[in-house]
């Protein structure tokens, strides 16, 4: 019955905060009300996977409970940056999609994986990869923004839309400071995957492995072509789109066809 009463209190705040973003979305300045509720949200949204691990010995990474985690996290995140970075608008994305998330932990049981079946090395390394997901998912969600704001502002005159972001500077710099920042959570993460896993390149592993790698490259030569040559723009953004579809496919793919197709 608690765990009911957490999330459904996460999920009305949760879009509650997005019908208010919605509704001041023209504004300069966000309503902080909504950035209130949403920091309620995800406060609920955590006592509720606290009352879940408490339970269950342990926490669950079947895939519907990890894509709230990660959409849990993600939300934290954004919080954390709004405090002091022009990205609070993101939440019209990123908060129905926990809403969502949430609910369907909620509501689809699903066979419990715990991650205290695993040894220190390995819990490390799952967590960071969560991490260093939820981080480049706001990044790609940003370069989105971004491409949206580059194509309005060839229009003439650009819309109000237009006129309540930062910069179209601020905003690319905003992009790769998340991009950076991510890139070192995932870089630990796939050193700890080498050192802690026996075979990183067995069969279940070697997709994830490979498109992980692939996207890492993608993030480090985009920030390497930032500081070297300049890349911005369209370039700046369908690489970091590419990279994090990458990275879906790596952290998702597997799991949703194992798990909600083929029910193993």
């Amino acid at each position: 019955m608690i765990t009911t009463t957490l999330a459904t209190l996460s999920i009305g705040t949760y879009l509650a905060s997005t019908l208010l973003i919605v509704r001041h979305f023209n504004q300069s300045k966000m309503q902080r009300t909504a950035l209130y509720l949403a920091w309620t949200a995800v406060f609920t949204q955590f006592l509720f996977k606290a009352v879940i691990f408490q339970k269950n010995g342990g926490f669950n990474f079947s895939f519907f409970s990890t894509g709230s985690l990660i959409a849990m996290i993600v939300a934290l995140l954004l919080l954390i940056a709004a405090l002091n970075k022009p990205v609070e608008k993101l939440g019209i994305v990123i908060f129905p999609i926990a809403a969502c998330m949430l609910a369907l932990d909620l509501n689809f049981t699903e066979k419990t994986q715990l991650l205290i079946t695993y040894n220190w090395a390995m819990s490390a390394h799952i967590l960071t990869s969560i991490i260093a997901f939820s981080l480049l998912n706001i990044a790609a969600l940003q370069a989105i923004l971004l491409a949206i704001q580059d194509q309005q502002l060839k229009r003439h005159p650009p819309k109000c839309f237009i006129q309540s972001l930062p910069p179209l500077q601020t905003m690319e710099a905003l992009l790769f400071q998340m991009l950076g920042a991510g890139i070192v959570l995932l870089t630990i993460s796939l050193i700890s995957g080498f050192l802690f896993i026996e075979d990183l390149f067995a069969q279940h592993l070697v997709h994830k492995t490979v498109l992980s790698l692939l996207a890492w490259v993608i993030f480090t030569g985009l920030l390497i072509g930032r500081s070297r040559y300049g890349w911005r723009g369209q370039t700046a953004i369908q690489w970091t789109l590419i990279g994090f579809v990458l990275l879906l496919l790596a952290y998702f793919g597997s799991k949703l066809v194992l798990e909600l197709i083929l029910h193993r």
